[in-house]
């Protein structure tokens, strides 16, 4: 009877040995499956976060080319201007020094 306690008590043992240690690697488990899906939200958040650089830098190179374009615009008009009041003001000394200072 002895011996048949004590293989009770190992297989008892052995049992409670393993199903603790099952328990354990459940736990891992449940524990790494959380880090994958906050690793793959993080990844998510960061491409669409990309996205958005991206999306920004595609409209500050739109905005200066018009900008750009604004400016070439604008400069053709002065530079018009600038000959129209140069013929207009051909006979008066005053307008043309005016000019000359305009452009140094």
């Amino acid at each position: 009877m002895l011996a048949s306690k004590l293989v009770s008590e190992s297989n008892d043992n052995l049992i409670g040995f393993i199903a603790s240690t099952v328990e354990t690697i459940r736990e891992e488990v449940t524990t790494i499956r959380g880090e994958m899906v906050t690793k793959a939200t993080f990844e998510a958040t960061t491409t669409a976060i990309r996205g958005d650089i991206e999306q920004v830098q595609l409209r500050l190179d739109s905005i200066e080319h018009g900008v750009s374009s604004r400016f070439e615009h604008v400069e053709g008009e002065l530079s018009r201007l600038r000959s129209a009041v140069y013929l207009l003001g051909k006979d008066r000394p005053e307008v043309l020094r005016l000019l000359g200072q305009a452009s140094t």
